[in-house]
């Protein structure tokens, strides 16, 4: 049930190897057992790099992992493991891993299944639209701080002739 294109733009990376927080999805699903007070995507997430290897290694996961993981922890909130899924799928580090692989992964670390070429052509044109985007970010916070500065010194020079005709009057 773990989709590539579950990623949203709140969750992109910082950083190369640090994926950004998604709001906490506490909100218990009707057939689960609701999550642990505080325990939030991002925990949860912690808590699947140090239990399963291709978690913390950032190995291609397995299609149908979240099936692997419920039997595994059958108590755990479905929307809040999908929430931690999507932050690790939808992070810089595993996108670029996916570009280049070959296999997947189950939680055990055990290669399984082919990485489709659609699959790492997906995490190619995810990273290139994040980075088209982050360039464009930069692009306009250049622009805007330009323009500051442009209007800064416009009002320097105007307050310099205001000072300069104001005194020989």
């Amino acid at each position: 049930m773990m989709s590539m294109t579950s990623s949203t733009p709140d969750q992109q990376a910082t950083t190369p190897d640090t994926p950004v927080d998604a709001a906490p999805a506490a909100a218990p699903a009707a057939a689960t057992t609701p999550a642990p007070a505080g325990l939030t995507a991002r925990a949860l997430l912690k808590q699947f790099q140090e239990q399963f290897p291709p978690f913390r290694d950032c190995l291609p996961l397995s299609i149908g992992i979240d099936k692997q993981i419920l039997a595994r922890l059958p108590d755990l909130d479905r929307k809040l493991m999908r929430t931690a899924l999507g932050i690790h799928t939808g992070s810089l580090r595993y996108l670029r891993v996916m570009e280049k692989a070959k296999v997947r992964y189950d939680l055990d670390g055990t290669a399984g299944a082919e990485v489709t070429q659609t699959h790492r052509d997906h995490a190619t044109q995810v990273l290139q639209q994040r980075f088209k985007k982050e360039a464009e970010r930069k692009k306009a916070e250049r622009d805007a701080a330009a323009a500051e500065e442009a209007n800064r010194l416009r009002l320097e020079k105007l307050n310099q002739l205001t000072a300069k005709f104001s005194r020989k009057g």
